[in-house]
């Protein structure tokens, strides 16, 4: 039977023509251009004009980018600086997500949700955001300064917490099956790590040596690698993320890693618009009420008490005080997995529908907030500001 395909055709050519025309008129405005893709789904996503009457597909396509982005950064780090990384970055991760989870719930109970809803608002929104984060870093400041290399490596710590939470919330009974579901999650992590090194040794590795000289075959193997591994992870429990993650690093000891990461990255850049798009086009606004205008208020308030707490937290780690006004900033919004928790929550009927509305306003509204602090202030690849302009 064959596959009508003009319907994902017409999706596609009206999400980047409409990516385009927007990203226009923001730059014209001088407003940083990833808000324009989360603009766009809002406009013709199914809440909007509904061009787009579904966003599962698009988001689905659009989560390559993510994939795409934690192999380039896995590409670029070296496992014994990954491993020292984590030491230095896993008690700042701790305390702060602890500071978060508290000072959200308090203010979650303050505003009478009841306990549960409170508890997966605290969850969700006590991370910060891989794909914005590493988004608006120039890659000569992600690969090889220390802003970089202790953004990525809290990032990821971070990343492992998120997946734990939702693992929590799709077990439902906590107890010692989330004991269990946990440390399984780390064996089949590390068996994971063992077995993509020993493919990179015994496998890419005299490959590339042996057709190196092609590039499209340096290019496709990579490729194909990244979602090998990425798609394994996935059927054994962990997340798609974490797969492309471990295929990056196995990788990165080879000498064509670098010229690997330079020709993904145009790949990467596509599927990641598509994801900004799918943010905004989840967006369903005709569902609002007073919590979540409680969510708007909350989320300007949480970039606040993110960028202070980060910036406390690295004070006492004894880091440089430009490198700790920088990075508060850069961590300083909820996360794209506060998404991924509330759809858990809410398939498990453990969260309402007003705490649903409430975490995505919240994360909304620091990543917009966020992203204009960074764009405004620091270096990025997609700042109007020819002096801030890097990559």
């Amino acid at each position: 039977m064959q596959v009508d395909l003009a319907p994902l055709i017409f999706e596609l050519c009206t999400i980047v023509i409409s990516a385009a025309v927007l990203g226009t008129l923001f730059l014209y405005a001088r407003q940083p251009i990833i808000l324009a893709y989360i603009a766009s789904g809002m406009l013709i996503g199914p809440s909007g004009l509904a061009w787009i009457r579904s966003s599962e597909d698009i988001t689905q396509i659009g989560n390559l980018g993510v994939i795409l982005l934690l192999f380039l950064i896995g590409l670029n780090l070296q496992p014994k600086k990954l491993i020292s990384l984590f030491k230095e970055s896993a008690f700042i991760t701790l305390g702060t997500c602890c500071f978060f989870f508290t000072g959200t719930l308090i203010f979650a109970l303050a505003i009478q949700l009841p306990l549960i809803d409170a508890l997966i608002i605290a969850a969700a929104l006590m991370f910060s955001s891989t794909v914005i984060g590493l988004k608006l870093i120039p890659t000569t400041t992600l690969h090889h300064q220390r802003v970089g290399e202790m953004m990525t490596s809290i990032l990821l710590v971070q990343d492992i917490l998120a997946i734990s939470v939702i693992i929590f919330l799709n077990i439902g009974d906590g107890g010692n099956s989330l004991l269990l579901a946990f440390v399984m999650m780390l064996l089949k992590f590390a068996a994971l790590c063992t077995l993509a090194f020993l493919g990179v040794r015994h496998l890419i590795l005299p490959l590339f040596r042996r057709f190196d000289v092609i590039q499209e075959y340096s290019f496709i193997t990579t490729l194909g690698w990244c979602l090998f591994w990425a798609e394994l992870s996935h059927q054994v429990g962990l997340s798609y993320e974490s797969g492309a993650f471990i295929a990056g690093i196995s990788i990165a000891v080879s000498r064509v890693s670098q010229a690997i990461s330079v020709h993904l990255k145009p790949l990467r850049e596509f599927f990641l618009i598509l994801f900004f798009f799918a943010i905004g086009a989840r967006m369903d606004l005709s569902g609002s009420d007073f919590y979540s205008l409680l969510g708007v208020l909350f989320g300007v308030m949480l970039v606040a008490i993110k960028a202070w707490g980060f910036s406390k937290a690295f004070r006492l780690a004894n880091e440089k005080p430009t490198m700790i006004r920088e990075l508060s900033a850069r961590l300083s919004q909820a996360s794209e997995f506060s998404f991924l928790v509330v759809y858990a929550a809410l398939n498990a009927n453990l969260l309402s529908t007003q705490a649903s509305m409430f975490i995505q306003t919240a994360t909304m509204t620091t990543f917009i907030i966020s992203t204009y602090w960074v764009v405004k202030r620091f270096p990025t690849p997609i700042s109007i500001a020819s002096h801030l302009r890097q990559d």
